[in-house]
């Protein structure tokens, strides 16, 4: 099969026609050989199935790769593709060729009888870049194919047919400013949708269309620079670079796509701030608070951000030792403060250098010059009328207690500090709550006591003194005023003893028994020291004596040996104590000493029934409690005794009541005959013992426990009672119960009914207080037989104990009637 050089439509494809026939032409020899390959195989395959007939093929006669079409065509015929012909195609029509594949009878027809392939649709080599076909030729005659089916390819050629493309544009980007040219900003890269292997359909170039002199971009890898130098923020900040990108390398004819890239100066610290002017004035009026905001100043600064920071400063000692000077983080603005109280009177005028500069500086930007820059600020002092001014911050005065009424205890002094030079009337503050000590002259400021003052009560006085002018009493001033009370001895001391003092019974002469301290109200200085003696004029003390340590202390000593507690508990000691102030005052005060037995091994005086209770953490008041609780509880117990020891009262008082009436016997014998011995009926409510005249202690004559066996051995006592059958001894008595339980005449007094049944009186006499039915039991074990072999051995004794009972029973009565 060969390629009609008519199929060539292009200078490209006429080439590859005749590389095509050359390539057969010059590799005949090895179609040949493929040919015969195939023809053995064929043959091989035909020995295999048992077929004995070789067939010789003539050799093919076409070898090609691949077919080429254009893609978008357009127009009204189809577009000729290439031809297939086979060697042995005569041209008599005797030859049909077929097509299959990828788009064959769609996209792919075939002249079956020229063999010419034509595409009947515009392609696009961006959706399908090739298509794989299969041909065939068959003889018309014997409807057999001439040729193996063979595969080949047909390629969509690639023209320039699609635009560049930004995908992800437009873009936003930043670059500080004053940056160098060449400064990398930001790189596009545009996307071709053509074969980027076949000429220069997808060969893209980049440049800019709007953005110049400022960017530039390089053509082949699209990254944008700075092309002019030193760009200022301040004088323009946004950028718009519209970037081009066109294919074919950038030739004539071919297809571009745009984009826009945004581009942003960043600020950088490149201008320094600046004072709109060189002077300001402020004025502040004297009666300006310290610590509160006098003024305001503000350096301009055209960078943003941290680059705009300004850090003011006063730069002058005095201005500084006066004002201070803050920066305000939202409106950077320098904002004064008052350090110092002003006076119109001593200074009107103020003069503050005032600086300002950046906090962050770049260093790259040094050569720029200095940033920083400075201002003056002239602050006016103006006149206030003041409130009276006093010589002091606070006063401290002295006065003796018990000083008289009148007494001037100090002064004090304020004048007001404007220049009228009002005069001052002095007050001294009242509160509710506080007794008033003090009074003071409006004019001359003396202060003077009211009442009479004590130290010991009250040591430090503290008061409030006011300040007005008399031309303006709305102006005030406030002064505190301490009045330290000075002590005088006027107050005796006393011993310092509240407790009693402990005399041991082994007490030696000599012995000091206790020390004793004194205090004294007054202040150490008029009380210092102290002597004790006794009282004058008393007998000398056989038992004790004081001896004065001179340390502002005294010891009791025992003057004898031996104290005994029984013989004499208590003694009482008068003892004097004097001060060394002026003048000396001096009490007397009554000890009491107290005898015990103290404890052995301890230094600490204690009596042995005081140990105990203290031992027990329990005081004189809680022991006294303990044992009336004591005493109450025991006499309960002797009540309570007493109660159940004493008779009881009977609830009916009559002569005849016989309740308390006992009737005893020790026999054992009788049985139910025995009963009879005592009316039960007398206890019963003797109103109603008249309507209910039975024995309740009789057993019944009508009534016979039911037996379930049968009298042993034949036998039946002639003395059982004649019972119902069918009632239970159980139901007798729950009747007899009902009946006592529903009879209204009992009174609800204890009481004691006794049902109990177990047959007459046996002739061999019974322990038991009841009668018995029989002496042997009437109960049948023969029938236990039937029970089974577990109760054979039971019934064969008690058979054997009931006839041995039984004849035990007839001898005793033979031999009692003998």
């Amino acid at each position: 099969m060969k390629v009609n050089p008519s199929s060539c439509l292009c200078p490209v494809l006429l080439c590859l026609c005749f590389l095509e026939r050359g390539y057969e032409a010059s590799h005949h020899g090895q179609a040949k050989i493929i040919s015969r390959s195939h023809n053995a195989t064929h043959n091989h395959n035909q020995t295999k199935d048992g077929e004995t007939e070789v067939h010789h093929r003539p050799k093919r006669g076409w070898i090609w790769n691949q077919f080429f079409v254009l893609e978008e065509h357009i127009g009204p015929d189809a577009q000729y593709v290439g031809k297939l012909h086979s060697n042995s195609d005569k041209g008599d029509g005797s030859v049909r060729y077929i097509l299959s594949g990828e788009g064959a009878g769609s996209i792919f027809i075939i002249n079956e009888v020229t063999g010419d392939i034509h595409a009947t649709k515009s392609l696009d080599r961006e959706k399908k870049s090739h298509y794989v076909l299969h041909a065939q030729a068959i003889d018309l005659n014997t409807n057999k194919p001439l040729e193996p089916e063979s595969e080949f390819i047909i390629k969509v050629q690639d023209i320039n047919d699609n635009a560049p493309k930004f995908p992800d544009g437009p873009f936003v980007t930043s670059v500080p400013e004053m940056s160098e040219i060449g400064t990398s900003v930001f790189q596009v890269t545009a996307t071709d949708a053509d074969d980027p292997t076949y000429g220069n359909s997808a060969r893209v170039v980049y440049s800019v269309l709007h953005g110049q002199p400022y960017f530039s971009v390089d053509p082949k890898s699209g990254i944008i620079r700075t092309a002019l130098a030193d760009m200022d923020r301040e004088a323009r900040e946004h950028y718009s670079v519209v970037i081009q990108a066109k294919d074919m390398a950038g030739q004539v004819g071919g297809l571009s796509g745009s984009t826009t890239v945004n581009i942003t100066l960043t600020d950088v610290n490149d201008n320094p701030p600046k004072f709109p002017q060189k002077n300001y004035q402020v004025f502040v009026p004297e009666s300006a608070q310290v610590g509160k905001p006098v003024g305001k100043i503000k350096a301009n600064d055209e960078d943003i951000g941290i680059n705009a920071e300004i850090k003011y400063s006063i730069l002058n000692p005095e201005g500084a030792g006066m004002f201070s000077i803050s920066t305000d983080k939202d409106t950077r603005e320098g904002v004064i403060t008052l350090r110092k109280v002003l006076n119109y009177e001593k200074k009107k005028h103020y003069s503050l250098h005032i600086a300002a500069e950046n906090t962050h500086l770049d260093p790259h930007l040094s050569y720029l010059g200095s940033f920083k820059d400075d201002a003056t600020l002239k602050i006016t002092v103006g006149d206030v009328d003041e409130p009276p001014v006093f010589s002091m911050d606070y006063y401290i005065m002295e006065v003796y207690e018990n000083a008289k009424v009148g007494t001037e205890v100090g002064a004090v002094t304020a004048r007001d500090p404007d220049s009228k030079n009002s005069p001052v009337r002095y007050f001294i503050e009242r509160r509710e709550d506080k007794e008033v000590y003090f009074d003071i002259e409006s004019i001359s400021g003396v202060i003077r006591t009211t009442q009479l003052l004590d130290r010991e009560d009250t040591p430090w006085h503290n008061i409030t003194v006011m300040a007005t002018e008399e031309d303006n009493p709305s102006l005030q001033s406030h002064v505190p005023v301490t009045v330290q009370v000075l002590d005088v001895n006027d107050n005796p001391p006393m011993i310092n003893t509240e407790d009693e003092i402990i005399i041991c019974e082994s007490t030696r002469a000599g012995q000091v028994i206790q020390t004793i301290t004194a205090v004294d109200k007054d202040d150490f200085a008029n009380g210092k020291g102290f002597s004790f003696s006794f009282p004058g004029g008393v007998p000398a003390n056989p038992n004790f004596t004081i001896k004065d340590n001179e340390d502002s202390t005294a010891s009791i000593i025992a003057r004898r040996r031996r104290f005994h507690r029984l013989t004499q508990e208590l003694y009482e000691l008068p003892v004097v104590v004097w001060d060394d102030g002026e003048p000396v005052l001096s009490s007397t005060s009554t000890l009491v000493l107290r005898v015990c037995s103290c404890q052995r091994g301890t230094r600490l005086k204690i009596c042995q029934g005081e140990a105990f209770l203290s031992s027990a953490g329990l005081s004189t008041g809680a022991l006294i409690a303990i044992l009336l609780c004591v005493l109450i509880l025991l006499a309960i117990v002797i009540l309570f005794i007493t109660l159940r020891r004493s008779k009881k009262e009977p609830l009916i008082i009559s002569e005849e009541d016989i309740r308390e009436n006992v009737v005893t016997y020790d026999d054992e014998g009788g049985g139910e005959e025995d009963t009879e011995a005592f009316d039960i009926i007398a206890l019963r409510n003797p109103a109603a013992a008249e309507e209910l005249k039975f024995r309740r202690d009789v057993r019944p004559e009508c009534i016979r426990p039911r037996s379930s066996r049968r009298p042993a051995r034949g036998h039946h006592s002639p003395s059982s009672l004649d019972i119902d059958e069918e009632m239970d001894i159980g139901e007798f008595i729950k009747q007899r119960v009902a009946e006592a339980d529903q009879d209204t005449s009992v009174p609800p007094y204890d009481s004691l009914q006794t049902y109990a049944y177990e047959g007459q009186g046996s002739p061999a006499g019974s322990i038991s207080s009841l009668g018995s039915t029989g002496a042997h039991s009437e109960l049948d074990y023969n029938s236990m037989d039937d029970w089974g072999p577990k109760f054979e051995k039971i019934a064969e004794l008690y058979g054997e104990e009931v006839e041995t009972a039984s004849e035990s029973t007839e001898k005793a009565e033979s031999e009692k009637q003998t």
